[in-house]
């Protein structure tokens, strides 16, 4: 069977539409170019002394290149020109940011530096960042590939808080509804070509589907011993409402709800077992089966026992053995008609459920 085949949902279990949420950080990124047209006027202006370029909004805030020709301070520039982002705004929380500073030709073509992009976060307390060492002076002497000056190019990516939401699907698509669809085609009778008379009362059906769902009725319906152009199919052994259930799950693939078996809920299980061993109803029988196993009590624990051996079901039976095990639960079971029954039936369950009894001490 394929891996991705649903899962048995019980009928009390309302399965609800999936949900999702989706979390995403919005970012903002612009470049500017900052022109230092004549640059050897700018040389010689002193050391700590800058030049500050026109500010520019990116993400919310605003923002400046400052470019230091002699460097920042003369401790740790050492002949080295300086260049920062500012953030001008006032910040009044953390502003993350990716971004580079890098001096280029003014016609954008000669790269003088090559400088990789800076991971920070600006605060009140650090509102500018970038190089000390940003360029040696040497490189910046007049030449004749950059005649005109030169400009620093900054390319800025502001990052906002992340942020969750719940994630809206344009479109809803309602849960499978094909079993509640096939059971109103089952109880209106629509297109029905088949009836089943048990115990006096009368039950249309849909052969097709029959036929599909259980190979006993296909054998009967389609297979070579079926009585020719059969409209309707008498059964005797069978009580109505249990017959009932069973086409409930033929057509629905589950049990009628819980509220349907408020009287006599272990015996209305043991014979639909029977009925779906009798039809091959595999995933029927497992769901009797566990109901038994999870309503084994005194007073029925002997005829499902029965049950149990007579429909070589191994681990119903062992269920059933291990609740009767201890004495004083097995003196109770040994009160009721059910264990009489367990006696002239099941001789050998009895030794092995002597056994175990001996064992348990």
């Amino acid at each position: 069977m394929a891996s991705n085949s649903s899962p048995v949902v019980p009928n009390h279990v309302q399965l609800l539409p999936e949900t999702s949420s989706i979390c995403f950080t919005e970012s903002f990124t612009a470049t500017h170019n900052f022109e230092l047209v004549n640059y050897p006027m700018l040389d010689g202006m002193g050391v700590g002394k800058c030049v500050r370029s026109c500010e520019f909004s990116v993400g919310g805030y605003k923002w400046a290149i400052t470019f230091y020709p002699d460097g920042s301070d003369e401790v740790n520039c050492a002949s080295n020109a300086s260049a920062f982002l500012r953030c001008v705004s006032q910040v009044k929380e953390d502003v993350r940011t990716k971004f580079s500073l890098n001096m280029l030709g003014v016609d954008g073509k000669v790269q003088v530096t090559n400088l990789g992009v800076l991971d920070h976060t600006f605060t009140p307390a650090t509102f500018d960042w970038g190089y000390q060492k940003f360029v040696d002076k040497s490189k910046l002497k007049p030449s004749l590939s950059v005649e005109s000056g030169y400009l620093i190019r900054c390319v800025l990516t502001v990052m906002k808080e992340p942020r969750t939401e719940v994630k809206r699907n344009r479109f809803i698509v309602p849960q499978p509804n094909l079993q509640d669809h096939l059971q109103q085609m089952w109880k209106d009778g629509q297109g029905a070509d088949l009836t089943f008379s048990v115990g006096g009362q009368m039950f249309n059906a849909h052969r097709y589907l029959l036929a599909a769902r259980s190979p006993v009725f296909k054998a009967e319906l389609y297979g070579p011993m079926k009585a020719k152009a059969t409209q309707s199919i008498k059964i005797d052994d069978m009580e109505p409402s249990i017959f009932e259930d069973l086409l409930h799950f033929v057509y629905t693939d589950s049990l009628p709800e819980d509220e349907h078996y408020k009287e006599g809920r272990m015996a209305k299980f043991q014979h639909l077992l029977v009925a779906a061993d009798r039809y091959g109803l595999e995933r029927l029988r497992l769901l009797c089966e566990s109901k038994l196993c999870e309503g084994i009590d005194v007073e029925t624990v002997a005829t499902t026992l029965v049950l149990a051996e007579q429909h070589h079901r191994k681990d119903l039976k062992e269920a059933c053995i291990e609740f009767m095990a201890p004495r004083n639960v097995l003196q109770a079971v040994m009160a009721t008609d059910g264990f009489k029954h367990l006696v002239e039936s099941c001789p050998l369950v009895m030794k092995e459920l002597l056994d175990m009894v001996s064992r348990s001490g």
